[in-house]
């Protein structure tokens, strides 16, 4: 296995799952919940998320053929949608707020989908496995370390809000947006290139 492969992989997931950023949203959303309940919630939707990552991991290929995209449209939709994303954590506008918080127990929507498994998320994991195929056992032990230190951050959130506060997680989340930007560059300027050489 490549180590450096999956570090990467796992820190650019990492960042892209954002649970730095999700810590006040899943909070708000299960703030009617007793601390055990929440921590089974969390644990639960957690897992759905892993469940429906590695299911886009395995049938990524499948996916691509079937809905006719290439490598070059993927890292160009997926630089995009990243520096979207990553916009959204520098500058956050008053619609983040939005968020549904009288929910008692929610399943599936909208912690597992979209907050964890969201999109962007989705997309890199398809443009690993199309770009490299046959290194499906580093992008899946990359999966899993980006998943633990996001279940950990998630988990351990009440904790992390009393400590770093409300301004401290949110000054977190905007450095990890800033590399995030620096990401979907890369990623932008990979897919323009191949473009242009394929002309």
């Amino acid at each position: 296995m490549d180590w450096n492969d999956i570090a990467s992989a796992a820190v650019t997931l990492f960042l892209i799952m954002d649970p730095l950023g999700n810590v006040p949203v899943f909070n708000a959303v299960l703030s009617k919940l007793e601390p055990e309940r929440r921590t089974a919630v969390v644990a639960r939707e957690l897992v759905i998320a892993l469940g429906i990552l590695l299911g886009f991991l395995f049938a990524g290929n499948a996916i691509l053929a079937f809905l006719g995209l290439t490598e070059t449209s993927l890292n160009i939709a997926g630089g995009v949608l990243l520096f979207i994303i990553s916009l959204r954590m520098i500058f956050p506008g008053r619609g983040d707020a939005n968020v549904e918080t009288e929910i008692e127990d929610p399943f599936i929507v909208p912690l597992a989908v979209p907050l964890i498994a969201g999109p962007s998320t989705i997309a890199a994991l398809l443009l690993f496995r199309s770009k490299e195929p046959d290194h499906m056992l580093e992008w899946t032990a990359a999966l899993l370390l980006a998943w633990l230190g996001t279940t950990v951050l998630l988990v351990g959130s009440p904790k992390i809000l009393a400590v770093v506060g409300r301004r401290g997680a949110r000054a977190l989340e905007r450095l990890m947006g800033m590399i995030l930007v620096l990401l979907a560059t890369q990623m932008l300027l990979n897919g323009v290139g191949d473009f242009v050489r394929s002309l």
